[in-house]
């Protein structure tokens, strides 16, 4: 069997990055003689700098910036090979993973780490910065990142590619309580989000998008001009997965779990997407599915497999390869 498959899954968050899922689908296909080429991919969240600088070239540098509570940390961010464009991811510098359960404190909890690392990029000679939003323990729309920016006087294109389209007014009650905010805290919080908006060059309240990462990526947008993108068809766009697609004869893609928030602009629902809309065949290799069967016919979603580990990875890749040939 000589076809093409494009194996294009995003990261098993937690568990495997994206470019290890795709690598163990693909040493399945090929042990049944089919053709595999790896792609893996992303939504704008945790794991795009690895994705873009795997598929664009660039190398990694790193800065000490303040964590979300202001402490120093090492942060790494990526210069493409273009030499104008750098990555940074705002959970390297003001992520969730940086804080202790324990030591959680949404009110306290500042985007400076970020601006901070924005900042650096700037100085290495990029002119264009690419902003990923997921992933933050952060609530302060942004505010802390935009005073950083001040302070060190950067001028630079901003572009936030977001993985959700939630408005900034939402913002502290959707994801305040997972970054350690009880009820009064998040009424605190959505006050301060208010009063921020109203001080802003534009007003963030209604536009999707800007309520991202608690509010950074409308912060960027109304006091820096950033331009904010969702982030799976950016990744996409970015490392020419539609090219790709078309010169496959079916694609797979995967994540650690598929469930009805799959269908809020993550990556599998955009590669899904985009198969269906070319009548490319498209199958999902996964560590766990919710789905229903009238959800997976949404998708268009030829197979659902399930995997957790790398060698059932590869096996569901051998697997599927199998079937195919039937």
């Amino acid at each position: 069997m000589s076809r093409l498959a494009l194996v294009a899954p995003d990261s098993f968050k937690g568990t495997f990055g994206a470019s290890e899922v795709a690598a163990a689908i693909a040493r399945g296909l090929r042990a049944e003689t089919v053709e595999a080429q790896e792609l893996p991919v992303a939504d704008g969240v945790e794991g795009t700098l690895e994705v873009l600088v795997g598929a664009l070239g660039g190398e990694l540098r790193t800065a000490s910036v303040a964590d979300p509570l202001g402490r120093p940390v090492e942060a790494s961010f990526a210069l493409l090979a273009d030499d104008e464009t750098a990555v940074v991811e705002c959970a390297r510098a003001s992520g969730l993973e940086l804080v202790e359960e324990s030591e959680r404190d949404a009110l306290a909890a500042t985007t400076r780490g970020t601006g901070e690392l924005i900042a650096a990029a700037v100085e290495t000679g990029a002119r264009r910065v690419i902003v990923t939003v997921g992933g933050s323990a952060t609530t302060d729309g942004g505010a802390g990142a935009v005073a950083a920016l001040d302070d060190a006087g950067v001028r630079a294109r901003l572009e936030v590619w977001c993985d959700v389209r939630t408005p900034w007014e939402d913002a502290a009650l959707v994801f305040a309580p997972q970054k350690g905010a009880d009820p009064e805290t998040v009424k605190r919080l959505a006050r301060r989000m208010s009063r921020l908006a109203a001080e802003a060059p534009k007003d963030p309240r209604g536009v999707p998008l800007t309520g991202a990462a608690g509010g950074l990526a409308g912060g960027l947008w109304a006091f820096r001009g950033a331009q904010l993108l969702p982030g799976a068809p950016a990744v996409l766009a970015a490392i020419g997965f539609d090219e790709l697609m078309r010169q496959a004869a079916f694609v797979i893609t995967g994540e650690g779990r598929v469930d009805r928030q799959t269908f809020q602009g993550k990556a599998v629902f955009e590669v899904a997407t985009r198969a269906r809309q070319s009548g490319v065949a498209c199958h999902a290799i996964v560590g766990r599915s919710t789905l229903e069967p009238f959800e997976e016919r949404i998708l268009d979603l030829q197979t659902v497999t399930e995997a957790t580990t790398l060698t059932e990875l590869e096996a569901a890749g051998a697997g599927l390869a199998s079937t195919l040939a039937a």
